[in-house]
């Protein structure tokens, strides 16, 4: 049975298409609504596998990046989700899918840690440039602990701050919900520029919730599932173009057998 996946559009978001030819590509079913389909019907939720919000700028980001999506989502589709969750299904969101994830308060999703937020990259501006993400020992249910996924990030306000910047995530490297990592073409963690282009504290790229059905990151692997969407074509500096397709299918492989992990 294939994997069914719920991928939500709204107003500015502009990566849909890539999103669903990876996961089509990966033997997944997708079903697009639109925000405004899905307040009216949240039982569509109980249809679904994994639920996935796509990257963009959505309603311009004019109040923050994601953040009235992330109002619409907790209020019209708060408890929909919940229910998601307590079934056994997953939530993705990937770029500004990950910062409604974040200020909705989906992620990290665990009590007692340090407060964290998105905010402008390290360099004032919009970042569009190569990077690589070293998959954490959290995922490790998933990928191999120190796989490097090639992907393109392409954002603005995509660095995780936090109060107490460095030691508090190694707090969440602790709690086991820092998931990804930028790092270099050796899969060594980097967080200086332009390896990490935003300039997260600890180098964080991704996060995810204890239970492993929450994931959420920056950069845009959904953008390279071929050697030829590559920088170097697949020379070898950036991997061969399988690796962000085998992301996919890991991330896919719980619900392939129609029976929820």
């Amino acid at each position: 049975m294939k994997p069914r996946v719920l991928q939500l559009f709204a107003s500015g978001i502009n990566c849909d298409r890539e999103l669903r030819w990876a996961f089509e590509q990966a033997g997944a079913r997708v079903e697009e609504l639109h925000m405004r389909e899905l307040t009216t019907r949240p039982q569509a939720l109980r249809d679904c596998d994994v639920f996935a919000i796509p990257g963009g700028f959505t309603y311009g980001d004019d109040l923050g990046a994601g953040k009235v999506l992330a109002l619409e989502v907790a209020k019209y589709l708060g408890d929909a989700l919940r229910e998601h969750h307590a079934r056994g299904g997953a939530i993705l969101g990937i770029c500004n899918g990950f910062q409604v994830l974040v200020k909705s308060g989906m992620l990290p999703g665990v009590d007692g840690l340090p407060p964290l937020s998105l905010t402008w990259n390290g360099s004032r501006h919009f970042e569009c440039r190569w990077s690589r993400m070293r998959v954490e020992e959290p995922l490790a249910r998933f990928m191999a602990i120190g796989t490097v996924i090639p992907a393109v990030s392409a954002h603005a306000e995509g660095r995780i701050v936090l109060r107490h910047g460095e030691a508090d995530a190694e707090r969440l490297i602790r709690a086991g919900v820092v998931a990804l990592r930028y790092c270099d073409g050796k899969g060594r963690v980097r967080a200086d520029f332009p390896h990490c282009p935003s300039g997260s504290a600890g180098a964080i790229a991704g996060l995810i919730s204890p239970d492993g059905r929450v994931l959420g990151f920056m950069p845009h692997p959904e953008r390279s599932l071929s050697r030829l969407h590559l920088p170097d074509r697949g020379a070898g500096a950036w991997g061969d173009g399988s690796e962000t397709l085998s992301f996919f299918r890991a991330l896919l492989a719980p619900y392939a057998s129609g029976v929820r992990a």
